[in-house]
């Protein structure tokens, strides 16, 4: 048993060694920002809120520098960029920019975001009922400046095969 422990004790050790790079690029080339207008009180909800996870800047707090949990935080990085990230915004297309917000909608009343693990840890990321609606109203009016500014059948997915 004690040479499992110590087994254990040298792998974790080994797995400090190896460090995921960090999504701290800042590039907000193809922001959100640069298209639609964002407000100071939006910001502050994105900031507190989704950013770590849906954008190409994350805060690390002390304990992602502990592997594994450097690797899951990581993976959920990746993973919350994959299906939206802020700065990353106007390189999709236009049926994506307009699914996503609805879907940002949807995922916040239905309380799946901000993830439950991000807010067991980030307190003040659990967002109030006002800001809530905050994020909703933003996130219409820009899916409906989009639909004013382009055809009906842009904003529709292509369906996948």
């Amino acid at each position: 048993m004690k040479k499992v422990g110590i087994g254990l004790l040298v792998i974790l050790l080994l797995l400090q060694a190896y460090r995921p790079a960090k999504n701290d690029s800042n590039k907000l080339d193809n922001d959100i920002s640069k298209s639609y207008d964002v407000p100071v009180d939006v910001k502050q909800i994105l900031a507190k809120a989704c950013n770590d996870c849906h954008s190409n800047n994350t805060t690390y707090p002390w304990y992602s520098n502990v592997q594994p949990i450097r690797f899951w935080l990581d993976d959920h990085v990746k993973d919350g960029k994959r299906h939206m990230n802020f700065n990353e915004f106007n390189s999709y297309q236009i049926a994506r920019q307009y699914k996503k917000l609805e879907e940002c909608i949807e995922q916040v009343k239905e309380g799946d975001m901000p993830l439950e693990s991000y807010t067991l840890i980030h307190k003040n990321a659990i967002l109030t009922n006002q800001e809530k609606q905050q994020l909703f109203d933003w996130c219409t009016s820009v899916r409906d400046s989009i639909k004013a500014r382009y055809p009906a059948d842009s904003l529709v997915l292509p369906k996948r095969k």
